[in-house]
């Protein structure tokens, strides 16, 4: 299996990747160091490709999804209470704007 294929991926695996990469883009990361970041990604959770043979039974880690949960857990906590009413009421009044549209 040449270096880059990506055959021995599970179709799953291939969904994770693609929307991690679509996440990375979206925060204006360049396409191809956005693809590398999501596989390495995929990689570290899962183990590699899992489509035959070695590490089908191992459990995925979940440790880049978890200290992505965590770090954005800290950023909210950061804020006050009165900062997160200020920006809920926000949301609220767009959310009823563009329901009215």
């Amino acid at each position: 299996m040449p270096r880059g294929d990506k055959s021995k991926y599970t179709d799953k695996q291939k969904r994770q990747a693609e929307h991690i990469a679509e996440g990375y883009e979206h925060r204006g990361v360049p396409d191809a160091e956005a693809e590398r970041r999501a596989w390495a990604t995929v990689n570290k959770e899962t183990g590699g490709g899992n489509k035959s043979g070695s590490g089908r039974d191992v459990a995925d880690t979940h440790a880049s999804s978890e200290k992505g949960g965590k770090l954005g857990g800290k950023a909210s906590a950061a804020r006050s209470a009165a900062a997160r009413s200020a920006s809920a009421r926000k949301a609220a009044a767009t959310r009823k704007r563009n329901a009215e549209t």
